[in-house]
């Protein structure tokens, strides 16, 4: 009687090691629950990447169409890339940069004042 009673205590621990041995290795074995996540967000990543590839060769088939089916298209193009100007027009060019000087007159100028070519950058203190 002893004896089964060991047999089935023997047996329980068993099923109970193997039980521990196979949850350690689902939740952090290399095949396991966390790599799982990893290459859900992995997939994730890819797809959003697939999308907007997707989207810039949407946006290549439509120029494509457009440069095939008109000369309009062509001119716009021209204009931007190129600089087109056709017989007759104008060209003005506006700047975007920064104003750096003063629009008011100099009323005298200071002879002991020397030109700079560049100012030194401060040495930071630390």
């Amino acid at each position: 009687m002893v004896s089964n009673q060991l047999r089935l205590i023997i047996s329980i621990i068993i099923a109970a090691v193997v039980l521990v041995l196979m949850q350690i290795q689902y939740w952090y074995g290399d095949y396991g629950h966390a790599n799982l996540i990893a290459v859900k967000n992995q997939l994730h990543e890819q797809n959003r990447l697939n999308q907007e590839q997707i989207n810039k060769n949407n946006i290549l088939l439509a120029d494509v169409k457009d440069l095939k089916s008109g000369l309009s298209a062509i001119e716009e193009h021209a204009r931007l890339d190129l600089g087109l100007i056709k017989p007759g027009e104008t060209f003005i060019q506006l700047s975007n940069a920064p104003i750096t000087y003063s629009r008011q007159p100099l009323l005298e100028i200071d002879e002991s004042i020397e030109a700079v070519d560049s100012v030194p950058e401060p040495i930071p203190n630390h």
